[in-house]
């Protein structure tokens, strides 16, 4: 091999390991100088000093070629790097956390910065020295860009830290001065679900607080309260205990929490039908309310739940059984069906005749025991709940499903399956068709009941229906069979025919509506509803001289001429 194709391969092999060695700086610098002697002995030797300088131009052009090929063919600095995110541990004394990631740099060097918590600014030299030290050694292979950049994002996070801290100090002053725990809760409108108080309006928003008080389960923020036209809930997630002998959900919350919040109390009444003072007046108030966890307040755990509860009531009109469905029970579905059984239900106001009435449904709804949680010496504790029931429409005995996973027709099969119902569909009348059409007269016994059942059965039977006269009890079960089975329920208005929501699919309703005002609660209690169930409807109005209030009062008297009055 002649002197010339040595001194290009070794112009080849410098090059090379000028761009594409990843030996340490100390290697690359001897293997430099071992290049550069032999470059001037073997010139010296082989070229005149004109060919050298020749020879010195077409290296650079060739160098400058293999550069340019390198960034074209790899682009190094526009795709992702391998390199490790790093992100500032919000603890006084622990270590920089490390997290494998293929971020783009810019990427992380956005996410580094954005990522950061501070807390405090004490010691903060001796972490921020301690801090480039390790980054400076985190990665001896990353290319000299990806250690440059590194270095960049850790400088401007120290370097940043002063200025969020004096702005963290000055927030928390303010919120001293301005904050008053006995606020009432802000209010949204019914289409607005978003948090009632939002603590972002006076922290920097790239700062997140942990949770340093005493006996904490992990760290907690403001429970996302939503106060509606029909029903205000409360959604939390924490360590939360509840205290049935003072009506009081205590969420464990570290003082800077409580320090940084608008409010610190919320009072709910668990029942959704709001706007009904007389309902309301008939259901616990119960208080929810933002603890820190050294409080002499704070109540110790003596039962701990691994499950999630509700907590709802079972006062208002419950007694009424349109009520316990419109009120209770479809909200309940609601707020319930998404986890599936795996929930608990603490009971406010239950009445025990109230729990063993819709036993059936409850524990369809939920695997575990219901708790009737009022005036109880132990305290239970959750790590989520949700106070109060969810209903996010103003119409009666009805689901919204445009702000609803779930449809009416969802929860009228829940209760075919609770209660073992058979028919889903309603039978159809065929020319020639042998079946008979069952008929359900709903009986009365006090008012709006009907005088004439005999003959109402008799001429029912000649149009060739089977009749059924039943009246509704406390077994539920037993009454929701026999509605099941029939394909028309007749009745006057009244709450026994809520029962419609056991009728097969296409069925009939027909509803006898008295005198007296009640067209619209007729309506809106009973024809809008039997609609989104998929139910035929029909009603009758009775005239005056059909009325059985003839027979009590005379002709001209107020009650029959302006009945609404009373």
């Amino acid at each position: 091999m002649t002197r010339k194709h040595q001194l290009l391969k070794l112009y080849f092999v410098y090059f090379l390991s000028t761009f594409y060695s990843h030996t340490t700086r100390l290697q690359k610098n001897v293997l430099i100088r071992f290049l550069k002697m032999k470059y001037q002995t073997l010139l010296a030797r082989s070229f005149s000093k004109h060919e050298q300088k020749k020879l010195g131009y077409w290296a650079l052009l060739a160098c400058l070629f293999i550069a340019l090929s390198f960034f074209i063919n790899f682009k190094p600095f526009m795709g992702p790097l391998s390199v490790l995110n790093l992100r500032l541990s919000t603890g006084e004394d622990e270590k920089l956390h490390l997290f494998d990631d293929t971020d783009s740099s810019l990427q992380i060097a956005k996410e580094t910065i954005n990522s950061t918590s501070i807390v405090n600014d004490t010691g903060s030299s001796h972490e921020e020295a301690e801090i480039m030290s390790s980054a400076l050694t985190v990665n001896d292979t990353d290319s000299s860009h990806g250690e440059s950049e590194i270095r960049e994002i850790i400088v401007n996070n120290a370097t940043s830290r002063s200025q969020e801290v004096v702005v963290f100090k000055e927030s928390l002053a303010q919120n001293m001065e301005t904050n008053d725990s006995s606020n009432p809760p802000q209010f949204v409108n019914e289409k607005d679900t978003s948090m009632v108080n939002n603590t972002n309006s006076s922290l920097p928003e790239a700062t997140v607080f942990e949770d340093a008080s005493a006996g904490t389960k992990n760290s907690t923020v403001e429970p996302l309260c939503t106060f509606m036209g029909r029903s205000d809930f409360c959604e939390i997630k924490g360590d939360i205990r509840i205290d049935g002998s003072s009506y009081t959900v205590f969420i464990v919350s570290s003082e800077i929490d409580i320090l940084a919040a608008e409010n610190t109390s919320w009072c709910i009444r668990p029942y959704a039908r709001k706007g009904d003072q007389a309902a309301m007046d008939a259901v616990r108030e119960w208080t929810v309310k933002l603890v820190a966890g050294a409080s002499h307040i704070l109540p110790q755990c003596t039962q701990n739940h691994s499950v999630p509860a509700i907590l709802f009531s079972a006062g208002g009109y419950s007694g009424n059984h349109f009520h316990s469905f419109a009120d209770i029970i479809v909200p309940l579905f609601l707020t319930s069906r998404p986890y599936n059984g795996d929930v608990q239900f603490l009971i406010t106001n239950g009445l025990t005749a109230w729990i063993s009435k819709f036993k059936t449904l409850m524990k369809a709804l939920s695997r575990y025991q219901p708790i009737s949680i009022d005036y109880r010496q132990d305290i239970h504790c959750y790590d989520s709940m949700t106070v109060g029931l969810i209903r996010r429409t103003s119409k009666e005995l009805s689901i919204d499903p445009s702000n609803s996973p779930y449809f009416m027709k969802d929860f009228r099969q829940f209760l075919r399956s609770s209660y073992s119902l058979k028919r889903t569909m309603a039978i159809k009348i065929r020319n020639g068709s042998r079946k008979r059409p069952r008929l359900v007269i709903i009986s009365r016994k006090r008012s709006r009941a009907f005088t004439n059942v005999g003959e109402i059965v008799s001429m029912a039977k000649r149009l060739g229906f089977r009749v059924v006269v039943a009246e509704p009890d406390a077994d539920v079960s037993g009454f929701a069979k026999i509605i099941n089975s029939c394909d028309v329920m007749m009745g006057v208005h009244g709450a026994g025919l809520t029962n419609m929501v056991f009728l097969p699919e296409k069925a009939v309703l027909v509803q006898v509506i008295p005198i007296g005002g009640t067209e619209w609660l007729s309506k809106t209690y009973f024809e809008e509803p039997a609609k989104d169930m998929n139910i035929r409807y029909l009603d009758y109005k009775i005239r005056v001289e059909e009325s059985s209030l003839i027979h009590q009062y005379p002709p001209d008297h107020v009650v029959l001429r302006d009945p609404s009055h009373y």
